[in-house]
């Protein structure tokens, strides 16, 4: 197995193209070394994006934020600016494991691997957030919930890898939440997730709603009926009770040692509505 440190988004597009299904992408690495440790992956080169500054920054652009693929949970929520305007998505990527692992574990990481109870997609997906991807034939903007097809399968094509995210800028009175259900008290994988961003008028009534859930079907997933729910009301409780049905209707969940199906679907809608609630009062200023 080789390791390889490029510098530029090009050489390491080249080196994934030469390395084709045999070459496998590091960004923090909390996820892949414990895969090559436990042999599910042999690869035959790995590309470590660290030394590639677009990875690794976040600047200001067009109102939003351009966050490097390779930037680290503990960068992104100790940065100046983005946790104030993105709370929700701070959170959802300030639940990902230990101190230790924060200090590693990437938004690109997290999205990539896959996992349908990643935390920080749903936050992503409900923030509208964009990925650039870089490949052979150049680069491509792509919808954070059009990424991943499955668990462990993503849409990437053979030489791509994600460069950085984009969130962009938000309108005046609006919030965002990410909220998730586990069985214990921290560093545990979710039963369910739920990531809510919404915009209120200025008399509080909600104007845009989005609603993603993750741990509840193959991939985190956008639901458009529940944000519907929310939009054009000041998230009263038939709005709630509106977008809990929802959320519990879009459910497609396996049993596992962490829930049943039945569970599951029923806590959608408790998650969905916690969550909108703390958007909410953001979007309020509370």
């Amino acid at each position: 197995m080789r390791y390889e440190i490029p510098t530029s988004v090009d050489d390491a597009v080249g080196l994934l193209a030469a390395g084709g299904a045999g070459a496998r992408i590091m960004a923090g690495g909390t996820d892949l070394l414990v895969q090559l440790r436990s042999g599910i992956f042999e690869p035959d080169v790995v590309v470590d994006i660290k030394r590639i500054d677009e990875t690794r920054t976040i600047t200001e652009e067009n109102g939003g934020f351009r966050v490097g693929a390779a930037v680290a949970g503990a960068e992104l929520n100790e940065h100046a600016t983005l946790p104030k305007i993105w709370p929700g998505v701070a959170e959802g990527f300030d639940l990902i494991g230990s101190v230790q692992i924060q200090g590693r574990a990437s938004l690109g990481g997290n999205l990539c691997n896959a996992s349908p109870a990643a935390d920080s997609v749903p936050a992503l997906i409900a923030a509208n957030a964009t990925c650039t991807i870089a490949g052979p034939n150049g680069t491509r903007e792509v919808a954070v919930e059009e990424v991943c097809t499955g668990p462990g399968k993503t849409s990437l094509g053979q030489g791509e890898f994600i460069v950085s995210f984009f969130l962009p800028a938000r309108p005046a009175r609006s919030g965002d939440a990410y909220l998730r259900f586990i069985p214990r008290t921290e560093m545990d994988i979710a039963v369910v997730g739920a990531g809510v961003s919404l915009t209120l008028d200025e008399a509080g009534t909600c104007t845009d709603a989005r609603v993603a859930l993750g741990a509840v079907a193959p991939t985190a997933r956008l639901v458009a009926d529940c944000g519907a729910a929310l939009v054009g009301s000041k998230l009263d409780d038939d709005a709630l009770a509106a977008l809990a049905a929802a959320a519990s209707a879009a459910c497609n969940p396996i049993n596992d040692k962490r829930g049943t199906i039945e569970y599951r679907t029923k806590v959608a809608g408790v998650m969905a509505t916690r969550a909108a609630k703390r958007a909410y009062a953001r979007a309020k200023g509370e």
